[in-house]
This record gives structure tokens, C-alpha cells and sequence, in this order.
């Protein structure tokens, strides 16, 4: 139809636009067949001025009263998202609605969101006795899809088979759908199995709607059926089959239907190759997401935040950085799920930075705002600055962000109070606390972690002990494993390591490898080879491939001065095949994140940081520092403490470089 009416061209035969005043002028006469095919243009195209220059002229000339004018003036309004201009042409008619009329009304109300007016307006036409067609039914099952309306779906469905509708393929796509959005499971499986003809729409809505409540499982057996019976799959299948195959695990099912997209030449298709970059993200196949993101010609947001999904879940924080500034480069506007993605990847990089610069790009872009508020309002993107912030080590800036909030939650203030914690700010992080008590906030599970942590790290023992103790009685939260992991970290720090071992023998519950290896740690860190051994027995038989457990063990005999049992564990170490990952570690600086990995020399300002490095250390040495520019670790010996650069010095190297 709209390409007829792309030929008749109807603005140019019916009227004389003016280039000098840019008004419209109209030649007569004027036909009511082109004015509706006129409308129906200025509905594809939501050109509101020339549609209301045509209602108008119709209100003139009196070509109005007509049902089809009416209705496609209704129509016209409510694509340009007009539905107060729709009700008054329907509220001013001169004749009696009809159920065209009616069916643009309640199509025009579920376009525009309004699923609640289009079923008030079914209703009304109910009682005037205007009987419903066909085309009435598909959208206002959508509309009771839209408010879960069960209820009145089933009247509806009802009345539908009261009218022999009910065979009707497209009410019956429409029922399935709405039936699977409410959980109605054997309702919609049974309405699917009634229709004597099944097209590619209908399929379509038993494999998506399945998927989206989660019966994956159900999904895919409906689509191994559509293979069975032959019938060829759309792009809307594939997505739907993707995404259940995503929460399966089925990943070499999801290769095949790969094939079959590109067989069928869907590879073009954003969408679907959405749903490829995410299928093999979660299955953490990153080559082959990032191939795919590489070869789409077209990339809409979603595209975008797939591959930066991807990148961060794998651990390439770095990457998930760079792909975030090629989205920039790119002119796309990032979203909050973009930020959300971006944000821990700072906070795991200590990319404080980069970090200020995103809020940066948030405050002035207008996102996370509600209304007229100037600051961001979303409560979830301030505590994802916030998180940043604190694990950027900048309590400064997060508690900027904190007091900004007009609203707070339970997250809110255990952020704060988690990062006072490990910043050794142990007054500030107990103050937050009570803070949040008075706010009548409940304190969770999450919240006593930061609280015994701060603690820990500030050294406040009799307040640490005295939490534990009053958790459950006082707060109503049950002491866990991680609660009593930090409890015996404060006591380890202490010295106390004797109270620290007896609590890890009276937990309630069987202590796991973070308990010993924390009682491990702190034998190390105070010198008790017993204590340690005990507890590397308890960590190495409970975790016998953590690679940490093995150095932590190796360095207590290292501090003692014993040597060959250094070798006794590595020798362990090779039985049990367990490798240490070399180190890592990074630096932020004006025009990056620059790492370095342990024994790896491929930076490109190598040379020249290898130079200052020397220079460090030889200024180091005459400053009485024997060891520096060395690591001994479990793979070193007590003859070749120079075997190993730090680093971590290269790190210090590149940032002097920079500075100077």
C-alpha cells in the first residue's frame, strides 16, 4: 500500500508548497481518497505539521464525516504519538464509531504505552454493542500482555472462540505470547497446538516466549520441532534460539545454529550477530565474539556493549577500556549498561583517571538524571562511581558522590563503609556505620565485612570482637565464614595468633581454604613456622591447585632461612602440577594504562625503562638497600636473589620516566 501511495505522491499532485514562506497552500478540489492516502504518508513518515494541515482542511471543506477519514486521522495521530489530538477527533465525531474506528483507538493507545486506556476503550465498545473483528483482538491481547492482565486474556480468549475466531493465526500468535509472558504455560502450548496452520510469527512467539521465562530447555525443543517439520527459521527465531542456548551452556549447539545463520544469510543482521557476540562471550569464546564484532558493518549500541560485556567478563580490563573509547571515536552514545561495564574495569585497573573522566562524560551528557536534578540520580550508576572510587583508592571523590545522593541504599553505605575499611580509615568507616543505623537502614551480611574489616585493618580489636559477638543477638545477621575469616585477619595483624588459630577451630562451621590461608598469611607475616605449617597442611589439602597457597608457604621457610624445604615445595608444587602465574601489575598515567607482566620485555619504551630502573636501583644501594631491584618468590634460591626483576619496578620505572 505505501509504496501506491510513494507513487501517487500525493503531497506534490494535492498541494503547493511555498519556498519563500515555507507554508502550505492547497489547489482544488480536493478528493477524500487523497486526503486519506495523504495521511496515510504523513502517518509513515510522523509528520505531524502537514497531518494537522490536512485535518484542517478536511474540518473545512467537510469531508471529515466519513468513517475512513475519521479513522485515518486516528491513525495519523496516534504514529506521530499524538493520542490527545486522536481522542479528540474520536470524542468529536459526527457519526457513530465503528469497529475501524475503535481498532485505531486501541491499536493507537498500545503503541503510545497506554495499554490501560486501550482496554477501557475495548470496554466502551463492548457496550455499545459494536461487535469486534479480527483485527480487534491481536492488539488488545497486547494490551492485557502489557498491564499481566490474566484475567481479562482469558474473557478475551473466551469471546474470541465465542466468534469462531479462534483459529485465527495471528489471534492465536498474539494468545501464545501474552499466555507465555504470564507463565500460562499449557494454555499457550495448547492454543499452539489447536491452530491448524502454523506460520514462522507463531513459531517465533513459542521459542522467544519460552526464553524469555526462562524454560530454555522448552525453547530449543520447539525449535528442534520447527527443524523436524521443516519449517525455515527467521532472524527472530535465531535470537531466540541463541539466547537459549546461551543459559544452557549448549555452546557447540550454538556453533551449528551459527552455520545455519550464515547458510541462510542472516550474518548481516545486527540483531542476530548481537546474539552471536553474546552466545559465544558467555561460553568465553572471546576470538571468536571479538571476530564477529570486527566484521559487522552496521554496530548499534547493543553491539557495543556485547563486546565490552565480553572483554570485562574475560579479564581484559585493559581491552574493555580501549573498546570503550573506540565506542566514543565512533559517535555512539554510551548508556548506563555501558557504564556499569566500564566502571569495575577502572575500579580493577586502579584507572582513577579514566574513572573521573566517565563521571565526567555522565554529568555533562545529562545521563542518570531524573527530571531537573543536576547531579545524577540513579542510585545503581552512583554506587557503581562510588565502588570505582573507593577501590581507586579515592575516598575523597566516592564520598562527594555519597553525599550527593538525594536516595541511598543498603549497597550504598556498605560501599562506603567497605572502602573507609581497606583504606585503613577505620574511625570513618565505623562512623558511616552508625550512621546508617540511624538512618534505620538494616545492616547485612556485606555490611559487618566492611565493619570487621575496618577493624582489622585499623587494628581495633575489642570493637572487632565485640561485633561477632553481637551480629546475630543485636542485628539479626548470622556470623559467616567471611565474617570470622576477618575476625581471625585482625587477630593474625595483631600478633594474636593463638586466638586466631583456637576461632578457626571453634567456627560453627568447617573453616575453608580462606581461613587457613589467612592464618597462614599472618603466621608469615609475625615468623611462626609451626603455626604455618599447620596451616598450609589444612589450605594445601583443601585447595591443592592454588598456586598462592604454595609461594605463601614457600616464603614463611625463605624468612626462617629454610632453604631446602623452599625446594620441598616446589617439588610439591610439580607433583601436584600446580604453576605460578607470573605477576602483573600497571600504572596510570596521562595517556594510558601501561602493564607489565613478570619476564615479559615487550613494552615499547622498554629500553629506556630498563635504563632508569638501573638508575633507581643503583641510587637505592647507596642509600644502604642491598636487595633492591629483586624478588625472591617460590621459584628464587638463597643464592640467586638477582635472578628476578620486580615488576612491579618497572612499574615505579616508567612512572619516574613520565614524571620527569
Amino acid at each position: 500500500m505505501l509504496s501506491k501511495i510513494s507513487r501517487i505522491n500525493p503531497f506534490s499532485s494535492c498541494f503547493n508548497f511555498s519556498t519563500s514562506s515555507g507554508n502550505q497552500t492547497f489547489n482544488h478540489p480536493f478528493t477524500l481518497a487523497t486526503c486519506i492516502a495523504s495521511l496515510q504518508l504523513c502517518a509513515h513518515q510522523t509528520n505531524l505539521q502537514k497531518g494537522q494541515e490536512i485535518h484542517s482542511y478536511m474540518l473545512r471543506t467537510g469531508i471529515i464525516d466519513s468513517p475512513l477519514s475519521i479513522t485515518s486521522l486516528i491513525n495519523m495521530y496516534s504514529k506521530c504519538c499524538q493520542m490527545n489530538y486522536a481522542l479528540f477527533v474520536f470524542n468529536n465525531l459526527s457519526c457513530e464509531p465503528n469497529v475501524f474506528t475503535y481498532n485505531a483507538m486501541i491499536s493507537g493507545f498500545y503503541s503510545n504505552d497506554f495499554a490501560f486506556k486501550g482496554l477501557d476503550f475495548f470496554n466502551h465498545m463492548r457496550q455499545l454493542g459494536v461487535l469486534p473483528d479480527k483485527y480487534t483482538f491481536p492488539c488488545l491481547i497486547k494490551c492485557c500482555c502489557d498491564v499481566m492482565a490474566v484475567l481479562e486474556v482469558k474473557k478475551i480468549h473466551g469471546l474470541v472462540f465465542k466468534l469462531g475466531l479462534d483459529l485465527d493465526v495471528y489471534i492465536g500468535s498474539a494468545l501464545v505470547n501474552t499466555y507465555l509472558k504470564c507463565q500460562f504455560m499449557e494454555e499457550a502450548l495448547q492454543v499452539f497446538e489447536e491452530l491448524p496452520v502454523r506460520d514462522i510469527v507463531l513459531w517465533n512467539a513459542m521459542v522467544n516466549g519460552y526464553a524469555q521465562i526462562g524454560e530454555f530447555h522448552k525453547a530449543f525443543e520447539v525449535f528442534r520441532r520447527m527443524s523436524k517439520e521443516g519449517i525455515w527459521m527467521s532472524r527472530f527465531t535465531v535470537t531466540g534460539v541463541l539466547s537459549a542456548l546461551i543459559m544452557m551452556g549448549f555452546f557447540k549447539n550454538g556453533r551449528v545454529v551459527h552455520g545455519i545463520v550464515v547458510k541462510m544469510g542472516y550474518d548481516s543482521g545486527v540483531p542476530v550477530m548481537n546474539a552471536l557476540i553474546d552466545m559465544y562471550g558467555k561460553g568465553k569464546c572471546f576470538g571468536e565474539a571479538l571476530e564477529i564484532f570486527e566484521m559487522m558493518e552496521e554496530k548499534d549500541i547493543f553491539s557495543w556493549n556485547s563486546i565490552i560485556t565480553v572483554h570485562e567478563q574475560c579479564g581484559n580490563h585493559d581491552g574493555t577500556l580501549r573498546l570503550f573509547d573506540r565506542m566514543l571515536s565512533a559517535g555512539v552514545q554510551p548508556d548506563l549498561v555501558t557504564f556499569s561495564t566500564v566502571l569495575p574495569a577502572c575500579s580493577h585497573l586502579a584507572a582513577l583517571m579514566h574513572g573521573r573522566q566517565i563521571h565526567g562524560y555522565i554529568v555533562v551528557n545529562g545521563l542518570a538524571k531524573n527530571g531537573s536534578c543536576k547531579d545524577i540520580d540513579d542510585v545503581f550508576m552512583n554506587n557503581a562511581l562510588m565502588d570505582m572510587y573507593t577501590k581507586c583508592g579515592s575516598m575523597r571523590d566516592a564520598q562527594m558522590v555519597f553525599t550527593k545522593m538525594s536516595k541511598k541504599d543498603v549497597a550504598s553505605w556498605n560501599i562506603m563503609i567497605l572502602g573507609y575499611g581497606m583504606d585503613g580509615q577505620g574511625k570513618e568507616a565505623l562512623d558511616m556505620f552508625s550512621r546508617m543505623c540511624e538512618a534505620k537502614l538494616k545492616p547485612d551480611e556485606v555490611t559487618f565485612v566492611g565493619v570487621l574489616s575496618a577493624c582489622s585493618h585499623s587494628g581495633f580489636l575489642s570493637q572487632g570482637r565485640e561485633f561477632l559477638l553481637l551480629m546475630e543477638s543485636r542485628y539479626g545477621v548470622v556470623p559467616t565464614i567471611e565474617h570470622y575469616a576477618c575476625v581471625i585477619d585482625m587477630l593474625g595483624r595483631a600478633g594474636q595468633l593463638n586466638e586466631a588459630y583456637e576461632l578457626a577451630l571453634a567456627m560453627p562451621n568447617e573453616a575453608n581454604p580462606v581461613v587457613w590461608r589467612t592464618l597462614l598469611a599472618a603466621s608469615r607475616l609475625h615468623g611462626n613456622t609451626d603455626l604455618a605449617e599447620i596451616a598450609a597442611r589444612w589450605v594445601f589439602q583443601l585447595e591443592p591447585g592454588h598456586c598462592g597457597n604454595y609461594v605463601l608457604m614457600s616464603n614463611v621457610y625463605v624468612a626462617g632461612g629454610k632453604y631446602e624445604e623452599v625446594l620441598d615445595v616446589r617439588q610439591t608444587m610439580r607433583q601436584q602440577n600446580v604453576r605460578k602465574n607470573p605477576g602483573c601489575s600497571w600504572i596510570e598515567l596521562k595517556d594510558g594504562v601501561h602493564t607489565f607482566i613478570s619476564s615479559d620485555r615487550s613494552h615499547p619504551e622498554a629500553k629506556s625503562i630498563y635504563a632508569e630502573l638501573h638508575s633507581l636501583t643503583a641510587r637505592l644501594r647507596e642509600h644502604g638497600d642491598c636487595c633492591a631491584g629483586t624478588l625472591f618468590d617460590s621459584d628464587s634460591t638463597a643464592s640467586g636473589f638477582e635472578k628476578q626483576r620486580l615488576y612491579l619496578e618497572e612499574v615505579i620505572a616508567k612512572g619516574s620516566l613520565d614524571f620527569d
